[in-house]
């Protein structure tokens, strides 16, 4: 068991190879062992690409026989991109299977598993499988709902306050949890703020970090009240996305759309986008996380609608009082009983930070 531990807790730092780049699909990484010993290993590095078993059994050669493959979610039997990762397995020799967790997708759970121990192998799931489903949160929810996962990023006061009461927020964390941000985003398929923040801030919503990538920028603009000149939209125009309602001027439309700017009409809600009809849309594109960086008013929404999945609230220690703008805006909860808990709730220091995050529901193991 330790053993199986051990090179699980291997395949898991492989899979960490792909964050960021493997999106619709999971990140997986995996382990050929034989005699004590790794004779082959690789991870899934980008959708479209190899998957990591197929990458490990090409490292190995001719060892794979008589091999323990250890991978943290169950080998695929369909065809996708690529073809079935179960039928190569068997073909090369493998003779044990350790999986951390079953496939999440109710249509193909648990068949690769089944066609590995019909044709000889022994399979042993569940090693390490917390860690398994939390590594592939984001894919979890996707899989099931085909709806991105919502990472609220919140960046506060011991007080609760996001800003001055005349709207200054610059810098109420320090730069190691603005450097961390950066990596968040470098991860997410797609960025979110309100036009809020874009009229204020002129931000242009980009992972400055080295050889990152950066997330589809998504801005909530019910009247589509951007300028046509705006940063955000200098910067790769087909990789903005502005949500928009039919309150919106339709000349505007095809004017941003001219300039390779995707803008979603949606339905609307006390006259602000959807968030719900969002989110459906934004999966039906393929995106499987988003990060919400949004102002009191984007952040109160999120919650009121129970569309959180994550949430990472950095702390400054420093007081504002008074005025200052709150974390959530909106109506709120009505009752003590209503509020919001968070599960699995860590804490970290950033140097003079503190770092809170958690889940306001579990894992792949609720139904969602």
């Amino acid at each position: 068991m330790k053993d199986d531990e051990h090179w699980m807790r291997r395949a898991l730092r492989l899979a960490e190879g792909g964050r960021g780049r493997t999106s619709p699909n999971p990140m997986v990484g995996a382990v050929l062992v034989k005699d004590g010993r790794a004779v082959g290993e690789g991870y899934h590095a980008r959708a479209g690409e190899d998957h990591a078993e197929i990458v490990a059994l090409r490292k190995t050669g001719d060892e794979a026989e008589g091999t323990t493959l250890y991978i943290n979610l169950e080998p695929c039997s369909h065809y996708g991109k690529t073809p079935p990762c179960a039928p190569a397995l068997i073909e090369a020799g493998v003779k044990r299977i350790v999986v951390g967790m079953e496939d999440p997708n109710p249509l193909v759970k648990g068949r690769g598993l089944e066609m590995l121990r019909i044709a000889g192998l022994d399979v042993e799931v569940g090693i390490l499988e917390e860690d398994c489903q939390k590594l592939n949160e984001a894919f979890c929810k996707y899989i099931r709902t085909r709806e991105p996962f919502v990472i609220l990023k919140i960046a506060a006061t011991l007080d609760g306050k996001i800003a001055t009461q005349h709207g200054e927020s610059k810098w109420i964390t320090g730069e190691k949890s603005r450097r961390l941000v950066q990596h968040l985003r470098n991860e997410a398929d797609g960025l979110l703020v309100g036009i809020g923040t874009i009229l204020k801030d002129a931000p242009l919503l980009t992972a400055r970090i080295r050889g990152g990538k950066n997330p589809y920028r998504i801005v909530l603009d019910s009247k589509l009240r951007i300028s046509e000149n705006a940063r955000v939209l200098d910067q790769s125009p087909e990789k903005t996305i502005l949500a928009t309602t039919e309150l919106a001027p339709k000349e505007k439309i095809e004017n941003l759309e001219k300039k390779g700017v995707r803008v979603l009409v949606l339905d609307s809600m006390q006259g602000r986008v959807n968030l719900r009809s969002l989110l459906s849309r934004l999966g039906e594109m393929g995106m499987m996380s988003i990060l919400v960086e949004g102002g009191s008013e984007v952040n109160g929404s999120f919650l009121n609608e129970g569309l959180i999945d994550k949430i990472f609230l950095f702390l400054s220690p420093r007081l504002l009082g008074g005025q200052a703008l709150g974390i959530f805006g909106g109506r709120g909860m009505e009752k003590l009983e209503e509020a919001l808990s968070l599960n699995q709730l860590k804490i970290k220091r950033l140097g003079e930070d503190i770092l809170l995050e958690g889940y306001p529901r579990k894992l792949c193991s609720q139904e969602l």
